[in-house]
């Protein structure tokens, strides 16, 4: 793996690889209940849901959170997510591309907005961590943008892999930020509609955009063969 100028395959775990759904939800409306805001649905937050995350309290809110209060829904976001992720699992075929695209002589790789300390061994339960060259959770505070991660990613798997290119790489995500971040890096992305966003938010973007991992890959063998 990590031919020079072959084909590289970064991906996102929450909402790509991962189907936690649910627990997003879950754990969203938990923090919402916080500030006193009502639940809201799959639907709405798949039409809502922004990255930088305040933004996306923001349009709830009216208002940018304090910091108190992103503290806060923070927190209790993150501890109900770890008890409904429990009831989650891969996105149906996951496992069979990752090792379909490893066979094909390609690498790949996993970089989540994840804390990276509980990323890698949820990674590990599932029995995919070979799959990958390179693992990479969030390590610093939550909140932010996945562009600074991938400058870093990218860099750390030109010293791993010894030869993965930008230009040959393909992100694939189920968020806008995903594709921000590969255009930062000089990457391509393809967006997966079974995720945070709905298919018209994810269509603004002016990248692929598809309806299954299946079709994300083939669409990424095609924008680097």
């Amino acid at each position: 793996m990590g031919k020079h100028g072959s084909a590289h395959i970064v991906w996102d775990w929450n909402g790509t690889l991962f189907h936690d759904n649910d627990a997003i939800i879950g754990a969203t409306n938990a923090a919402f209940a916080e500030l006193g805001l009502a639940p809201i649905t799959l639907e709405q937050y798949r039409a809502l849901y922004c990255v930088p995350v305040p933004k996306f309290y923001e349009r709830l809110l009216g208002r940018l959170p304090t910091d108190a209060e992103w503290e806060l829904m923070d927190r209790v976001f993150h501890q109900h997510y770890a008890q409904h992720r429990v009831r989650c699992g891969l996105t149906e075929g996951a496992a069979e591309l990752l090792a379909q695209w490893g066979s094909a002589g390609h690498s790949q790789s996993l970089l989540s907005m994840y804390g990276h300390e509980e990323l890698v061994p949820l990674v590990r339960g599932f029995g995919i961590e070979a799959h990958f060259i390179r693992v990479d959770g969030r390590t610093g505070p939550s909140g932010g943008s996945k562009a600074q991660h991938m400058v870093r990613h990218l860099e750390a798997l030109a010293l791993v892999a010894g030869g993965v290119q930008a230009a040959r790489t393909v992100v694939i995500g189920d968020a806008a930020d995903d594709a921000v971040a590969a255009r930062h890096v000089g990457a391509r992305a393809v967006l997966y509609t079974g995720g945070s966003h709905g298919r018209a938010s994810l269509e603004e973007v002016g990248v692929p955009v598809v309806d299954t991992l299946a079709e994300a890959v083939a669409e990424a063998q095609r924008l680097v063969a």
